[in-house]
């Protein structure tokens, strides 16, 4: 299970270092696409798999738009010995990500935020509002 933050920097080049931990669950190779909020989702090669699966299961003109959103911009990622990977412009240009980043897990997927982001985000999330969707599930 991916959890947990971390802060890194993404050099000149557009690599960013995953976290160990993370790179563990992933495996040796892992799939990067646009998520929402102006983040970057990273999922495993067998998460990308069933959710192209999903997707192609269901019927194109419901899922176009979908499709275009997700495979458009996502992109294979293989790290080198120091655990980097080239995040392609195209995503860093989605996540507004220059330099800070946060690198969260959320379970099944991580995401990569601009650090600046990530932060005013979970200052306008509501207490309440996490309290209300616990409510709805037991844990």
């Amino acid at each position: 299970m991916l959890i947990g933050s971390y802060q890194h920097n993404i050099d000149a080049k557009g690599r960013v270092i995953i976290p160990a931990k993370f790179r563990e669950e992933l495996g040796e190779v892992f799939y990067a696409t646009k998520g929402t909020d102006a983040s970057v989702t990273v999922m495993s090669k067998e998460a990308w798999e069933t959710l192209g699966e999903k997707i192609a299961a269901l019927p194109s003109s419901k899922t176009k738009d979908v499709r275009r959103f997700l495979f458009s911009g996502a992109a294979e990622l293989v790290p080198d010995k120091q655990g980097r990977v080239l995040l392609p412009q195209v995503l860093r240009d989605h996540a507004c990500l220059q330099k800070d980043v946060v690198i969260i897990g959320t379970g099944s997927v991580a995401e990569i935020w601009d650090a600046q982001r990530w932060e005013a985000y979970n200052e306008a999330l509501a207490e309440s509002q996490v309290l209300e969707v616990m409510d709805l599930y037991e844990l």
